[in-house]
């Protein structure tokens, strides 16, 4: 990969963590009380939203007046807020696997209660049509039961990671029209997070015109299919991040790819910008992008603590904390979610091979202040 670009691993799996530090230890300390992953197919994780949410909980009366009261509006509590999704924890992970499989590794406290336990997205970054809607359904029926919002990452454009470490997806766009409809097959009905192939517009410049109009229009067939799929599917588009492209280059790009029609963009994933210059990079890149005033934005805070090296270094940096605790909360108008999309302790291809968990990594990032 470039080194303008996310450094996005080619994995298909989850992970989550418990607490975060570095510049943005004081929302985690917020954030520190969860429920416990439950066993079985559909553990879960916690975070919430301020957006209406189709599967958040319907507002419910606090109060009812008294039967000798007069029905002036004095007499009657308002209405609670609907309680906000919380994000799904999948219960299969490298990062699960690990702690389950080295019960007595002195890293092994550090790793679980900061990664392992916190939600985080799950990525379909292989060419296997066949199994793909059966994969895709185990995520989102998983989610569904726990009334939780999975993040689900498609990642499979041809041409991906421009011949990188995380090269691969499918081998032509027909074959991607496809996939995605498979993919599409298995959202179901309820509320779902996809986020649409990272890198996959920021890092066109490997493409020549013609290529890159195939598969910004490929991008946008994509979004309507998904969309159609599951009408509650919030699907965003990659932004870059803050110090790649302009935002007008950026919502240039997007637009043409028919991401104003969507929930609206991601940024920072894979990458350590600080989520600061995120809030500020995507709501330019959301303001010149038009479309309607619902579009948000959500940003990977995996990795970002301690914001990016001086010599913005992408490839497993040293010095490098988790960021923000996932959730779908953050009180930032146009800033709808901070996710973990990028699995903390999976390698970018320079600490181990791209996508391969590093138990030494994950504990750098964990315990790094």
């Amino acid at each position: 990969m470039v080194v303008a670009a996310s450094a996005v691993v080619a994995v298909a799996s989850a992970a989550g963590t418990m607490t975060a530090l570095g510049e943005d230890a004081a929302d985690d300390r917020r954030a520190a009380h969860h429920d416990a992953p439950r066993t079985g197919p559909s553990a879960a994780g916690s975070a919430g939203s301020p957006l209406p949410s189709p599967s958040a909980t319907a507002a419910t009366p606090s109060g009812s007046p008294s039967p000798s009261a007069s029905p002036t509006p004095s007499a009657t509590r308002k209405p609670r807020a609907a309680a906000p999704a919380r994000l799904y924890h999948h219960p299969e992970s490298q990062v699960l696997d690990w702690v389950r499989d080295h019960p007595d590794d002195p890293r092994r406290a550090v790793v679980e209660s900061r990664i392992a336990s916190r939600p985080a997205a799950v990525w379909f970054a292989d060419y296997a049509p066949g199994t793909l809607t059966s994969r895709v359904r185990a995520v989102t029926s998983g989610a569904a039961a726990q009334g939780r919002v999975p993040v689900l990452v498609a990642y499979a454009i041809p041409d991906r990671d421009c011949g990188g470490a995380s090269e691969g997806g499918a081998p032509d766009l027909d074959a991607y029209a496809g996939w995605i409809d498979r993919f599409a097959a298995g959202l179901g009905s309820r509320e779902t997070i996809v986020i649409l192939e990272p890198d996959s517009i920021a890092q066109t410049g490997c493409l020549s015109a013609d290529r890159r109009d195939a598969r910004l229009a490929a991008l946008a067939r994509a979004g309507r299919v998904l969309r159609a799929a599951n009408p509650k599917a919030r699907v965003y588009y990659d932004a870059g991040h803050s110090h790649w492209n302009s935002p007008a280059h950026q919502a240039a790009l997007l637009r043409q790819a028919g991401a104003a029609s969507a929930a609206g963009i991601f940024s920072n994933v894979s990458n350590f910008r600080r989520t600061a210059d995120e809030i500020v990079y995507d709501r330019q890149v959301l303001d010149l992008l038009g479309g309607p005033p619902g579009l948000g934005a959500v940003i990977d805070t995996s990795r970002n603590g301690n914001g990016a090296p001086a010599d913005s270094e992408w490839c497993d940096p040293d010095g490098r904390t988790i960021g923000r605790a996932p959730t779908l909360d953050t009180g930032e108008p146009r800033i709808d979610g901070y996710l973990w999309v990028k699995l903390p302790g999976e390698s970018d291809g320079c600490k181990g091979a791209a996508g391969e968990f590093s138990p030494s990594y994950a504990y750098e990032l964990a315990s790094s202040s």
